[in-house]
C-alpha cells in the first residue's frame, strides 16, 4: 500500500505550529462561530498583534547574536510618547516627529550596545537597567500624565487605512519581517550574526568582529522599537505602561518560533507564526471563558514549553553516537599502507558561519 508523505518542511517537527493554528481555528470556530470567525475578530487580532510581532522581531535579532534586549517595552513607550508630545505640545509636523521618535529608538540601541560591548556588562543586566532609566525619562517628558494623541486625519491614516480589509499596520509588519528575513538568511551579515550567537569565541578566532555585530543587532532592535512605538501611538494612542505588557508575549513568540520551520534556530517566519498562534489561542479561550488572566498564563506556559523543548533538543543532539569503524579489505590495507589523512579546513569566518547556520 502506497503512503503519502509530506515534504520535510511541512512535517510535524518543522511546521507543527501551522497545524495547531488550524486546529485552534476549527475548534474555536465551531464552538463560537458568531464571535470567533467574525470579520471584526479576525481584523482586530491581525492589527493588534502586528505590534507584538514587530517587538518579537526586535527581540529576535539580538538573540541571534547571543545577547538579550529587555528594554524593548520601555523603548516602545518612550517613542510613542515622543511622537505624540512633539505634535500636540510643540507644534512639530507628523514626519519630523516620527523621525525624532525613531531616532530615540536608535539612540537607545547605541547606548545598549556601548554598555554591552565596550563596558562588557551582561546584556540581561544592561538592558534591564536601561529600561529603568528610560521609564524615568518618560516620566520627565510627560510630567507623569497621559499625553493626548494627535487627531489629524493624516496621523490616523498612518495605521488605520485599510488594505484588502486589514489595517495597513499589518502590511508594515510583513515589510519589516521580509527585510529582517532577507538580512538574516541571505546576507553575509546574517551569517555572521548567527555565527556569533552560535559560538562567539570560535567566531572571534575566525576573524568575525563579535562586538560589532552584537552592537549592530541592538541598534536594529532599538530601530524596530522606534517604528513599533510610532505605529502603536497612531493605532491606539500613547501609553505609559503598554510596552512592558508586551515583553513576555514577544519573548514567548521568539522562543516558540525557534521550534518552527528551522528548529533550533531563531527565525523570522517562525516568530510571526508563533505570535498569531498564541494570540489565536488566547482569543478563543477568552471568548469561551471571559477570563482576563489567560493572556499571561498562556504566554508564560508557551515560553516555558518552548525553552524546555529547545534544551531537550540540544541535549539530544549532544549525545555521542557510537563509533563504527569500517573494515578495509583492500590490498593496500592488507599491505599495511594507510591513505593520506584529509587536511582539516582552517577556521574562517565563512565556514564558522556556515556551521552555525546548518546546526
Amino acid at each position: 500500500m502506497n503512503t503519502i508523505r509530506l515534504p520535510k518542511a511541512l512535517g510535524l517537527e518543522r511546521a507543527s505550529g501551522v497545524y495547531i493554528l488550524i486546529l485552534f481555528i476549527v475548534v474555536f470556530g465551531a464552538m463560537k462561530p458568531g464571535l470567533f470567525l467574525s470579520a471584526s475578530t479576525v481584523h482586530s487580532v491581525a492589527s493588534q498583534q502586528a505590534i507584538v510581532a514587530l517587538l518579537a522581531i526586535a527581540v529576535l535579532v539580538p538573540l541571534a547574536t547571543g545577547v538579550y534586549d529587555l528594554s524593548i517595552g520601555a523603548t516602545v513607550n518612550l517613542t510613542a510618547i515622543v511622537v505624540c508630545v512633539q505634535q500636540q505640545y510643540h507644534g512639530w509636523g507628523m514626519w519630523s516627529s516620527i523621525a525624532l521618535a525613531i531616532a530615540c529608538g536608535v539612540l537607545v540601541g547605541v547606548i545598549n550596545g556601548f554598555i554591552v560591548v565596550v563596558l562588557h556588562v551582561n546584556s540581561f543586566i544592561a538592558t534591564l537597567g536601561t529600561a529603568t532609566v528610560i521609564a524615568a525619562v518618560q516620566s520627565i517628558v510627560t510630567g507623569q500624565s497621559q499625553p493626548l494623541p494627535p487627531t489629524s486625519p493624516q496621523w490616523l491614516d498612518l495605521t488605520q487605512m485599510e488594505v484588502l480589509g486589514f489595517q495597513v499596520v499589518v502590511v508594515y509588519l510583513f515589510v519589516v519581517a521580509l527585510i529582517a528575513w532577507r538580512l538574516l538568511q541571505h546576507t553575509p551579515a546574517g551569517r555572521y550574526m548567527y555565527a556569533v550567537g552560535g559560538n562567539a569565541e570560535a567566531a572571534r578566532l575566525a576573524g568575525v568582529r563579535v562586538g560589532v555585530w552584537q552592537w549592530a543587532s541592538l541598534i536594529w532592535s532599538g530601530t524596530i522599537c522606534g517604528i513599533a512605538g510610532v505605529l502603536y501611538a497612531s493605532l491606539v494612542g500613547p501609553s505609559l505602561t503598554f510596552g512592558g505588557a508586551l515583553l513576555l508575549p514577544a519573548f514567548a513568540a521568539v522562543f516558540l518560533g525557534a521550534t518552527q520551520f528551522t528548529p533550533g534556530r531563531f527565525n523570522i517566519w517562525g516568530t510571526v507564526l508563533a505570535v498569531y498562534l498564541l494570540a489565536t489561542g488566547v482569543k478563543g479561550l477568552q471568548l469561551l471563558t471571559s477570563v482576563q488572566w489567560l493572556n499571561d498564563m498562556f504566554n508564560g506556559v508557551a515560553l516555558l514549553v518552548a525553552v524546555a523543548f529547545a534544551v531537550w533538543r540540544q541535549r539530544r543532539a549532544a549525545r555521542p553516537t557510537p563509533l563504527v569503524v569500517p573494515v578495509d579489505n583492500s590490498p593496500a590495507a592488507k599491505a599495511g599502507s594507510r591513505p593520506a589523512p584529509t587536511p582539516e579546513r582552517e577556521p574562517t569566518a565563512d565556514n564558522i558561519a556556515e556551521t552555525a547556520i546548518t546546526t
